[in-house]
């Protein structure tokens, strides 16, 4: 099997050029084109375990990173995203292409795979059932799924649950975690063998990087797994960490409202959110330090949640 890894540089520069680069993630493919060096150096570092589809092979998304175009140019060099030659976005620094590209990646997802109803949330795997970790931004989510990938549970997804409308499991889209501002330092000492992309300052987001899934993870992209627990995190500083049963009814309003298809879905979307929810455990969970929450987790695959919540 071909993997990113298999391309010399030469090779994936060129395939990059024509539009011929089909990765294959999880549930879907995509055809990425460019000819700047900032995204074929991001790919081959994140992407190097990744399967390649045949150029002539049937992609979920076609992705165009360009350099603005227009006089400015020349004083402020630019990227610009577009999909079968719409441009969403407006153009962004130069230096900034490579996390553009995997905003723009989560942006075809998530509207666009309306064959799922979508939870911008997490999804960890452990002995082939799931947790789903649905947050708004800011609330820890991804620091904490960075430290959980790297102690033992395998990842689904850093940034949205995909949520079969027919049998409820979820389907992994594992790609890399994004990581910014001062999580950046938290999970390189947590986890020092990680792979990170360069830190990319300035954004709109502050500064971010991502960081490579494990190839273990990426091997097994395809298999999905069976929500058991929603776990809503929230980091709080210098608190203890602290797990707290909730209502699966206010479960079900928090997943809602942090859901990308939920009313474009419907009646469908409504009934999906319903089962996940009455199959799983519901949980708030409120840290500060992740060998807390680590220990914390554990428990709840193990079946001691109870002992932590007094229940």
């Amino acid at each position: 099997m071909n993997t990113v890894a298999s391309l010399g540089q030469q090779a994936l520069a060129q395939q990059l050029r024509s539009g011929d680069l089909v990765i294959h993630c999880g549930a879907f493919r995509y055809r990425i084109q460019s000819q700047l060096d900032l995204i074929a150096n991001g790919l081959r570092l994140m992407y190097a375990d990744y399967p390649l589809a045949p150029a002539d092979s049937f992609a979920d998304f076609s992705l165009k990173m360009e350099p603005g175009a227009g006089l400015h140019r020349w004083w402020r060099p630019q990227v610009r995203f577009s999909t079968d030659g719409f441009y969403p976005f407006e153009p962004l620094p130069l230096g900034h292409a490579y996390p553009q590209l995997e905003w723009a990646m989560n942006w075809c997802v998530s509207t666009r795979a309306h064959h799922y109803l979508m939870l911008h949330a997490a999804v960890i795997e452990r002995d082939g059932v799931a947790a789903v970790l649905p947050a708004p931004p800011g609330s820890g989510k991804s620091t904490l799924c960075a430290a959980l990938v790297h102690r033992g549970w395998r990842l689904l997804s850093d940034e949205v649950a995909l949520v079969s409308l027919q049998d409820g499991r979820i389907s992994p889209a594992a790609r890399p975690i994004s990581l910014k501002n001062a999580s950046i330092e938290i999970i390189r000492a947590f986890a020092p063998d990680a792979v990170f992309t360069p830190t990319t300052h300035g954004t709109t987001k502050g500064s971010v990087t991502h960081i490579r899934a494990p190839r273990e993870h990426v091997a097994r992209m395809l298999e999905p797994a069976q929500p058991r627990w929603v776990v809503v995190p929230r980091y709080m500083a210098k608190a203890p960490a602290c797990l707290r049963p909730v209502g699966r009814a206010q479960t079900l309003m928090t997943l809602a409202t942090n859901a990308f298809n939920y009313t474009l879905l419907g009646r469908v979307g409504f009934e999906a959110l319903g089962r996940l929810v009455e199959g799983c455990e519901c949980f708030e969970f409120s840290y500060s330090q992740l060998d807390d929450a680590i220990a914390v987790f554990d428990a709840i695959a193990t079946g001691r949640a109870g002992e932590i919540t007094g229940g």
